[in-house]
């Protein structure tokens, strides 16, 4: 029995980047000797083992064959006669084929073992398929999309490029199941210029499958004197690498990238200036989120920015009512720091534009400060006073909220 880590940690080891986990694989054992050692069974689909003491993943050696479409369409084989080379032929990307032997005390041993040339692709920044069994899989075409955004020097080969083509164009991509779909979407998203994850995708023809309402982004003009250097889509993208130049939350960088959804509906009439588009966006995003299984701190996040971004970027206009109406409408008051990342998704919006990545974004405070006044109400002491007339509370608490509002801006002052 040999042991052997591969895949990402190899890579990563070889471009000099943190190694934040390892996958093994181990060639030559049956489920029995694993367990005898002490491993632990955990594989749904083929066998998987815990360490008995780090914890950490095994699985044996194992070739797959496509038996129908979609990401479950996999028959699996393993036996001690499958060989690494031939586990390494069923991954996704040479750079990701790699394997170095790990010895009893854990520590790798001997050569990086490299079959398909996954060095000389890391050499010329390459992603490149393993093989043609690339195309029955196609979470592989999200999977490339990633690691895009993650490593942004990277080109995908052009081989690459036609079989991802290839497999939108038979509807491989049509039958991800939705899970799956926002996994990688997501991780794509945490990745450092997520922007790439959407050019891929693009390119290849799947972002219109995927995800239509973002595609339909890119030739839908901005406003002449808003944003007229790039069209929405290119704006979008913009806005989402903002948002992960400053390590927002997933939840931001997801508002970030559905913000606008609404402009690619923009009836022809009222078009460069979008008028509605707000309203527009939630109604495209609320079926978005339902088909991807959007979880739901990202749903409600996404919505609220997309419904009032353009209040927010519009508060230095509004007196203390309506900056309180705002606030109730956002349920700011009970859920302060979902109203933290709206503002930060709109500060994204704001400087995800050419030449402005720096713009002051004085909404940001007087929007804090409002609303550290309108919290600091004892709305149980109004209540209280009117305990003989409680129709009357729920405006009395709002006028005490307005109130305190006012005095905090005039405390503050002109911006």
């Amino acid at each position: 029995m040999n042991i052997y880590a591969v895949g990402g940690a190899i890579r990563d080891e070889l471009l000099g980047v943190p190694v934040v986990d390892r996958d093994y694989v181990v060639v030559g054992a049956t489920p029995e000797q694993m367990a005898a050692q002490g491993y632990r069974p955990v594989g749904k689909d083929f066998p998987v083992f815990l360490h008995p003491v780090t914890q950490e993943e095994y699985a044996l050696a194992r070739t797959e064959r496509k038996t129908a479409a979609g990401y479950h369409g996999f028959q699996f084989y393993y036996s001690p006669d499958v060989t690494l080379e031939e586990d390494l032929a069923r991954r996704d990307l040479t750079i990701n084929a790699m394997a170095r032997e790990v010895s009893p005390d854990g520590t790798l041993t001997g050569p990086v073992i490299d079959p398909f040339d996954g060095r000389a692709d890391l050499e010329k920044k390459l992603f490149r398929h393993v093989g043609n069994a690339f195309i029955e899989d196609p979470v592989r075409v999200l999977r490339v999309a990633r690691f895009a955004a993650r490593f942004t020097d990277f080109t995908v080969a052009g081989e690459t490029r036609a079989l991802m083509k290839k497999m939108v164009a038979a509807g491989e991509v049509d039958a991800l199941v939705p899970e799956r779909v926002w996994q990688e979407v997501s991780r794509g998203l945490m990745e450092r210029t997520p922007s790439r994850v959407f050019a891929v995708l693009r390119d290849c023809g799947a972002l219109e499958r995927i995800l239509p309402e973002v595609d339909a982004l890119w030739g839908v003009p901005q406003r002449a004197d808003y944003h007229p250097e790039v069209d929405t889509g290119v704006h979008v993208m913009m806005v989402l690498d903002y948002a992960a130049s400053q390590n927002f939350a997933l939840t931001v960088r997801f508002a970030a990238l559905t913000h606008d959804l609404g402009k690619a509906t923009t009836p022809d009439d009222v078009l460069p200036r979008h008028i509605g588009h707000e309203g527009r966006s939630v109604d495209l995003l609320r079926p978005l989120c339902e088909r991807l299984r959007v979880p739901n701190e990202c749903r409600d996040l996404a919505l609220l920015v997309a419904r009032e971004h353009g209040n927010i970027h519009r508060v230095m206009e509004m007196g203390p009512a309506a900056l309180v109406r705002l606030f109730e409408r956002c349920d700011a008051l009970r859920k302060p720091a979902r109203f933290a990342e709206a503002l930060q998704a709109c500060v994204a919006d704001a400087r995800g534009r050419l030449g402005l990545s720096q713009q002051p974004y004085p909404q940001a405070e007087r929007l804090r400060e409002a609303l550290v006044a309108a919290r600091a109400v004892d709305a149980g002491a109004v209540a209280q006073q009117y305990a003989k007339e409680p129709a009357r509370i729920k405006d009395a608490v709002h006028h005490a909220r307005v109130e305190a509002v006012k005095a905090a801006l005039e405390e503050a002052g002109p911006v």
